[in-house]
C-alpha cells in the first residue's frame, strides 16, 4: 500500500495526500476528510519517505548516548537500564506523533566526534537531536549542533549555551536522601559519586555536602567515586568501608554502584540495613530485585526523554 493508492482512491493528487499526511495547511477541510477516509479504509501507514515528500520535516529524531558507558555495561553483562528507560520514553512519544527515534552511540572523548556527528546529521536529516549526559554538557557537540541550526534538547545540563536545557534537581535529591539518613540517626554518611564529566555528578555531591554541613557533620573522608559501573562501585565501597571509622550509611549515584555496595557489604558480614543503610539513585528496574529491598531516588528518565521529544516536535 503506497501513497499512490490513497491518491487514486480519494481522487486527488499525490501532493494533496502528502499535505494531509504531513498535517500541513492549505488543504480544504472536506478534501482532507476525504483523504483521511481513504487512508483509514485502505489501512495505509505513511512511510518516512512519504512523510518527507511534501514537507520540511523528516519525522526522525536523533538521540546521542554515551558509547563508552553503554558498550562497557553491555560487555560486562550488567544491562543498560538507564538507556532502556531513556529509549522507552522517547520511542513511545515519537510513536504517538508518527516519528522515529534513532539512537547513535558517540564517544565524547573521540577525536572523530565532529565527523561522526555531522555524518549522522547529513545522513538522517533529523528534525531534532536529544543529548544525554555527558554529551549534553559537551561544548564541542553543543556548538556543532548550533552551527547546523537544528533543534536540540540537553538532558541533565544547566551549562550556558544553545539548546533547550532539561534537568532534574539532582542536588536537591541528594540533599533529601542525606537528610533522611541524618533523621535516622546516621552521622557517618558516605557518598559514591559518578564521573566528573557528568554535570549531575557534581550536583549530587553538592547536595550531599550541603546537607552534611547543615547537620554539622564532617564529610572530608567520606567521598569516593566511580564511573557508574558495578566494578567501580565495588571499588569505591571498599574504600569507604575500609576507613578507620567507616560510614554507617552510603548513598550511591546510580543503581549499579549501589548494588555493588550491597554485594560487598554482604560478603564482609555487614547486615543491611541494620549495620549499613543504603540509598540509590535512578530506581531503574534492576534495583527492585535487590534483597533486602533498597531505598532509591526515583529519576524520571523515561519522562525526561519523552519531554525532550515533545519539545522538538513542538518546535
Amino acid at each position: 500500500m503506497t501513497i499512490k493508492h490513497v491518491a487514486a482512491d480519494a481522487g486527488v493528487s499525490l501532493q494533496t495526500v502528502s499535505r494531509v499526511v504531513n498535517k500541513e495547511t492549505g488543504v480544504r477541510p472536506q478534501m482532507a476528510e476525504r483523504v483521511q477516509a481513504s487512508i483509514d479504509r485502505l489501512g495505509y501507514v505513511p512511510s518516512i519517505a512519504a512523510q518527507r515528500m511534501g514537507g520540511s520535516r523528516s519525522y526522525l529524531i536523533l538521540a546521542l548516548n554515551d558509547r563508552e558507558r553503554t558498550i562497557a555495561a553491555w560487555r560486562a553483562r550488567q544491562g543498560t537500564d538507564w538507556v532502556d528507560q531513556m529509549l522507552l520514553g522517547g520511542m513511545l512519544t515519537c510513536a504517538e506523533h508518527g516519528y522515529r527515534l534513532i539512537v547513535e552511540l558517540v564517544d565524547t572523548h573521540s577525536d572523530h566526534i565532529e565527523r561522526e556527528l555531522l555524518g549522522a546529521i547529513a545522513a538522517l536529516q533529523p528534525d531534532g537531536v536529544i543529548l544525554t549526559p555527558p554529551h549534553s554538557g559537551n561544548p564541542l557537540i553543543i556548538d556543532l549542533l548550533a552551527a547546523q541550526d537544528i533543534r536540540f534538547v540537553r538532558i541533565g545540563s544547566i551549562s550556558e549555551g544553545p539548546g533547550v536545557r532539561l534537568m532534574m534537581d539532582d542536588a536537591r535529591a541528594a540533599r533529601i536522601a542525606t537528610e533522611h539518613l541524618v533523621a535516622l540517626g546516621h552521622r557517618r554518611i558516605g557518598f559514591i559519586a559518578g564521573p566528573a564529566e557528568y554535570e549531575l555528578s557534581g550536583w549530587r555531591v553538592d547536595g550531599w555536602r550541603a546537607a552534611m554541613a547543615d547537620a554539622g557533620l564532617a564529610c572530608t573522608d567520606l567521598l569516593a567515586s566511580g564511573d557508574f559501573s558495578h566494578a567501580s562501585g565495588r571499588a569505591a565501597a571498599r574504600t569507604l568501608l575500609a576507613l578507620p571509622e567507616p560510614p554507617t550509611a552510603i548513598i550511591g549515584s546510580n543503581d549499579q554502584m549501589t548494588l555493588a555496595t550491597l554485594e560487598l557489604a554482604r560478603e564482609t558480614g555487614l547486615r543491611v540495613p541494620e549495620e549499613l543503610s543504603l540509598i540509590s539513585f535512578d530506581d531503574t528496574p534492576i534495583i527492585r530485585l535487590a534483597h533486602p529491598p533498597l531505598t532509591a531516588i526515583v529519576q524520571p528518565i523515561a519522562e525526561a526523554s519523552a519531554r525532550a521529544v515533545s519539545l522538538i516536535i513542538a518546535g
